[in-house]
């Protein structure tokens, strides 16, 4: 298992209902002892001009389940988990209406740095993005 103690989706999902993961509706969804999933639906908020899902959003849904996995790992009275650099390849369009669903796996989980894997599929499995985050602990 890699996370530092047990976590509730209940707690995950207090982090999340705040901020800009509560404005798009994030939600975890599901923890497993070495991967988190996180759920976004794809309403108007995320769309782009054209009517389909705007790669930024899938971008905010990447980074932040990446980044709550890493605060589920360390000590968050000592140190914060900071997004560092992420990459997006967006493979296929995402539809008003439909729900997505990431899952977040690690690559490497070093002392100062933290990469995941981050796969976002639609509600059908189809593969939407993929993504890789870096993400710096660092001293409060």
């Amino acid at each position: 298992m890699i996370w530092s103690k047990e976590h509730q989706l209940e707690d995950i999902n207090a982090l999340f209902s705040r901020y800009m993961t509560g404005f798009l509706d994030i939600k975890a969804s599901q923890i497993t002892p070495d991967s988190l999933y996180a759920a976004m639906p794809i309403t108007e908020k995320v769309l782009q001009p054209y009517g389909i899902l705007h790669g930024g959003a899938s971008v905010v849904l990447a980074e932040s389940v990446g980044s709550v996995a890493s605060a589920l790992i360390i000590n968050t009275d000592t140190h914060n988990a900071v997004g560092l650099e992420i990459n997006a390849n967006h493979l296929r369009p995402g539809k008003l209406g439909s729900s997505l669903e990431a899952i977040c796996t690690p690559i490497h989980l070093g002392r100062s740095t933290h990469v995941w894997d981050i796969k976002i599929h639609d509600e059908r499995k189809r593969l939407i993005c993929i993504s890789r985050l870096t993400v710096a602990i660092v001293k409060k």
